[in-house]
């Protein structure tokens, strides 16, 4: 009875030595198929229960995925690039597999079984299965779920999710590839560019430096927005409105209203206005003949005049207690 007890308890450590070697045989199996693919490992059903089973000292990430077109799965095409960017970053920073981390894709063709099994309906699910023995392991060892709701995800997204579910120390960073058509694309734009400037800026430069196109650039910038331009966009005002009696109302009663018209209206007086400012101005005091000169001032006079008491008439039909008033409006 001694002799089996004491053979027994020798034989213990060599089982446990047994089961620690077979699992780190199994992540060495995969590890190297990993390395070799340079990409997520590609499962069925079959390698999905034999890399997920317990027990493990390794993790395991798999993404569940519909690929081909007839399942319709937009979202699972989408991310399919970013996941395999993930995995071959993975592997350029991780080659010795410190992190004890996999990553596999299985296909619903490949694991229509492991689909029924987990009874899952959409696709694509990302399944983070935590170690059951060793450092990191979770006392349940339940698999966490990847949220998918906000639609298609980035690599980087993906790797801050999957460092939180692993053990404290370095984590591989991801490495996007570097995009030559883009980078060519760009560089043919702006050699372009810079070659157009070069040979137009002889005739480019002088009327960018014109003051006057900018005085008139930054006029009719002012008149747009203060006559109410934005607020149209914003409101989707009608362009006029019946004023109940078979006629056409051009302007809106109260502060808070107004057409689409009317703001075109109010914009052009504004521009009268400013327009016969100026002319008073700079061009009247330049004139040489004294008697034609009179004669302008007195015409620009009526137009600001006129214009502002037909502005002001327009105030009283938005405000009908406004007590100012100019004739002949």
């Amino acid at each position: 009875m001694r002799t089996g007890l004491a053979v027994l308890l020798g034989l213990l450590p060599l089982s446990c030595l047994a089961a620690i070697s077979r699992t780190d045989s199994k992540f060495e199996q995969y590890h190297t198929k990993f390395t070799a693919a340079s990409s997520p490992l590609k499962l069925d059903d079959a390698s999905y229960e034999n890399l997920t089973a317990a027990p493990r000292d390794y993790s395991v990430a798999v993404l569940l995925t519909a690929l081909e077109s007839r399942f319709g799965c937009q979202l699972c095409r989408d991310f399919h690039p970013e996941w395999d960017v993930l995995g071959k970053s993975w592997i350029r920073g991780d080659k010795k597999g410190d992190t004890r981390l996999l990553l596999g894709t299985l296909d619903f063709v490949e694991g229509k079984r492991t689909f029924q099994k987990l009874m899952l309906q959409t696709a694509p699910i990302l399944m983070f299965f935590p170690p059951t023995t060793g450092p990191g392991a979770k006392p349940d060892a339940q698999a966490v779920r990847f949220d998918f709701t906000m639609g298609p995800q980035s690599a980087e997204q993906v790797h801050d999710w999957i460092s939180r579910h692993l053990p404290a120390g370095p984590k591989p960073p991801v490495y996007r590839p570097l995009n030559y058509v883009r980078l060519i694309t760009i560089t043919t734009a702006i050699l372009g560019l810079v070659s157009f400037f070069s040979i137009s800026s002889p005739y480019i430069i002088p009327i960018i430096q014109n003051r006057n196109l900018w005085a008139a650039i930054s006029l009719i910038t002012i008149l747009l927005f203060t006559s109410g331009h934005m607020f149209n966009h914003i409101r989707k005002v009608p362009y006029v409105s019946g004023d109940g009696k078979g006629g056409i109302s051009y302007f809106a009663g109260g502060f808070s209203n107004q057409f689409g018209l009317e703001t075109q209206i109010v914009a052009a007086m504004y521009g009268t206005l400013s327009f016969a400012t100026i002319a008073l101005a700079l061009k009247v005091p330049r004139m040489v003949d004294p008697q034609k000169q009179q004669i302008a001032v007195f015409i620009w006079g009526a137009v600001i005049f006129g214009m502002y008491s037909f502005l002001l008439s327009v105030f009283r039909i938005k405000n009908g207690g406004y007590p100012f008033h100019l004739p002949p409006f």
